[in-house]
């Protein structure tokens, strides 16, 4: 009966919390008041809760904050320096006669930039340069955002600095050639769903290009010519996990280092000290609330793990065990990942995933194959949630 209640409790605050967050709450409040009432509610022991939940919880999260740091840095970097405008002015090579090639080739651009590229700084900077681009050819407004987020959406499935993120609540999952053979498949297929959107609006687009051509809304041509090398800078990490098996903040440093050195900002060394500490300060400052917020997540997970056996019985009946019917039922109730619902990564049904992860509720299904490893079962779910995040965040 006691343990009955406490799960009820659980529930209750659990939905208070995704109602808070949909309403526009602070989901860093929310997290950080969350791992507080539920030490309470399941009757954790103090002294495990001050050392297991509120210190260790986030002292081991500090590998994944120093990957956010490098990311968000090389992010800046490709901004600062110029790099990004150019990848992106290269498509205005495109004539205007063929919008529906060169919006493709935009889409393409900006998947590629954020293959390791990471920050808000840097998303917001790249829209400044795409979105009016992407107007001039005549598309709408919101098809031009609708395309520019799903186009940032499919490389976080290899994005380093994501799946870092991601790893908090899949700790088994490596980065690396068998992980990216699903992460590519992915990123492909959304840029697919990417292409659909654009076919679809193809006539509208057509149909508004004399105007846009009228307006002259962009220039053509880039303000910070750089050689064609550092073009392939952002997606330099990635190369380097898969060839040389390098990890993250190596691939990142030497990323940041090599655009600093083909844009011509390490010819002296007052002015490279001078861009090194401005472009640090930018991006840290553009993910200092992203972090705070990572670390109470922390917190909010090892919470839920001391007390995930109660929750876990008292809604047993609730949750359907079958792999196929869970597969269909997430498929069915993807959109309530929209507005920080709760199937959003960052807080929605984390205990949901960290049990199913546990008892392997997919492995039957991925048994069917006959090279299963259960590093792939975690991988689907990687996945799956990293769209999850970028559509609810």
């Amino acid at each position: 009966m006691l343990n009955a209640l406490i799960g009820i409790l659980l529930f209750v605050t659990f939905i208070g919390l995704v109602v808070y967050v949909m309403k526009g709450g602070n989901i860093m409040i929310g997290f950080l008041v969350m791992s507080i009432l539920w030490t309470v509610i399941g009757g954790i022991p103090i002294n495990t809760v001050v050392n297991d939940i509120f210190s260790k919880a986030a002292e081991g999260y500090g590998a994944t904050i120093v990957v956010i740091v490098f990311g968000s840095w090389f992010g800046r970097v490709l901004v600062d320096t110029g790099i990004a405008s150019d990848i992106s002015q290269q498509t205005l090579k495109v004539s205007y006669k063929h919008p529906i090639i060169a919006l493709i080739l935009i889409c393409l651009v900006t998947a590629f930039i954020f293959t390791s590229s990471y920050g808000v700084g840097a998303v917001i900077a790249i829209a400044v340069i795409l979105l009016p681009i992407m107007e001039s050819l005549g598309v709408k407004t919101n098809i031009a955002v609708t395309l520019f987020v799903m186009s940032i959406g499919a490389p976080m499935y290899v994005n380093i600095v994501i799946i870092k993120q991601i790893q908090l609540f899949f700790p088994k999952v490596a980065y690396g050639p068998h992980y990216l053979t699903w992460a590519f498949a992915a990123m492909a297929a959304q840029l697919f769903v990417v292409l659909l959107v654009i076919l679809l609006n193809a006539r509208s687009i057509h149909r508004n290009e004399n105007q846009a051509l009228a307006e002259g809304k962009t220039e053509a041509g880039s303000q910070h010519p750089h050689i064609n090398t550092t073009y392939l800078l952002p997606v330099l990490p990635v190369l380097m996990n898969i060839i040389f098996k390098w990890q993250p903040i190596p691939g990142l440093m030497l990323s940041i280092f090599l655009a600093l050195l083909l844009t011509g900002h390490l010819k002296s060394y007052k002015s490279a000290l001078a861009f090194v500490n401005e472009t640090i300060t930018t991006s840290v400052k553009d993910i200092a609330g992203l972090i705070i917020m990572l670390l109470f997540l922390a917190m909010f997970s090892a919470t839920a793990v001391k007390v995930t056996a109660r929750f876990s019985k008292t809604f047993a009946t609730i949750i359907p065990r079958d792999p196929i019917m869970m597969a269909l039922a997430f498929a069915i109730l993807a959109p309530l990942a929209l507005f920080r619902g709760p199937l959003m990564v960052w807080g929605g049904w984390f205990s949901h995933r960290r049990r199913s992860c546990r008892h392997r509720l997919f492995q039957p299904v991925l048994r069917l194959r006959t090279n299963y490893r259960p590093c792939r079962f975690d991988g689907c779910f990687l996945l799956y949630y990293s769209v999850m995040e970028l559509m609810g965040g």
